[in-house]
């Protein structure tokens, strides 16, 4: 049992928060990406990462994992984000470390969940079994390299100072 819940059901709540923190994530970039700040999305693209890596570190934990090295440093970043939005308000070098740790925050939901793909679904499973193979890989970095590119062009274009 974990928060009264079954872990079958807490982990579909987990799941649940985490989907939502990469669907009102990626709302958030295309919101950096066309200039304009879209606070509600962002607000909970936010409050839903900080959620996914919280409720991850309720799992039954054997030992530190690269799973709870990945919340640890993602709960970082996310304080830092949180920091350059709600405390320094993007200005100055807040606006693109504010971008930078944002997309960080989001590359790592995605990362865990390509991981938990290959893990949970048959199709990719049979791919990638023990997740050392080249499909797995390839789709790593695949994700990597548009998280990098998607990066680079918002912090070129999020400039909400100037935004109208």
């Amino acid at each position: 049992m974990v928060l009264g819940m079954s872990l079958s059901t807490f982990t579909t709540v987990h799941v649940i928060i985490s989907l939502v923190a990469i669907l009102s994530g990626f709302v958030a970039v295309y919101g950096m990406l066309t200039n304009r700040r879209i606070d509600g999305w962002t607000a909970v693209f936010l409050v839903a990462t900080v959620l996914t890596s919280v409720t991850g570190f309720l799992f039954p934990l054997s030992g530190l994992t690269p799973a709870v090295i990945i919340g640890i440093i993602s709960l970082v970043v996310l304080a830092v984000a949180l920091a350059a939005l709600y405390v320094f308000r993007l200005g100055g070098a807040w606006r693109w470390i504010y971008v930078i740790t944002a997309f960080t925050a989001l590359w790592f939901n995605t990362f865990v969940a390509v991981v938990q793909a290959f893990q949970k679904l048959a199709f990719l499973q049979r791919f990638a079994p023990t997740q050392s193979e080249p499909p797995f890989a390839i789709a790593q970095l695949v994700v990597l390299a548009i998280f990098l590119w998607l990066g680079y062009r918002s912090v070129k274009a999020f400039h909400p100072a100037m935004a109208a």
